[in-house]
């Protein structure tokens, strides 16, 4: 494969990369406190599951996350900096890919009626199976240098 200027391998990583930045900048926008102490990301979150089309979400919300909405609450913030830092630096990268991927599924079902979100999570999970499927840890990674994968 030519390309111009990186190789093919190397500008696999620097889409990884640069999903992983994506990543990180969600991280970093989100009110911290208002989802940890307030629960306005969860209260968020159960409104419109709640009002969703489909009572699948609505009954999936309500036994997984509306139990344990303070649980949730850190799983999302804190799984978006994983995540962001997984693939930036490259590490445990296949794991990564693939939970962004169903996490950038999981709002892409729970935004159904929000137009504006999906383009960004549909994008994100199209780079995430890109970037899963090219095997782009091979590159520029702590598992490559390392022999992870």
């Amino acid at each position: 494969m030519q390309t111009v200027w990186l190789t093919g391998a190397e500008w696999l990583a620097v889409l990884r990369i640069g999903l992983g930045l994506w990543w990180l900048e969600s991280w970093r926008h989100k009110d911290r406190k208002g989802w940890f102490e307030r629960g306005t990301g969860i209260a968020w979150a159960a409104d419109v599951a709640d009002k969703h089309k489909w009572p699948q979400v609505k009954k999936g919300f309500d036994t997984v996350v509306a139990p344990r909405p303070k649980a949730m609450a850190y799983v999302v913030v804190y799984a978006e900096l994983a995540l962001g830092l997984g693939l930036v630096v490259g590490l445990l990268t296949p794991v990564a890919l693939v939970g962004g991927l169903l996490l950038n599924l999981l709002y892409l079902v729970l935004m159904i009626h929000d137009w504006a979100e999906q383009g960004q999570n549909a994008m994100m999970a199209l780079i995430s199976l890109v970037a899963l499927l090219a095997m782009s840890w091979q590159t520029w990674s702590l598992d490559s240098a390392i022999g992870l994968f």
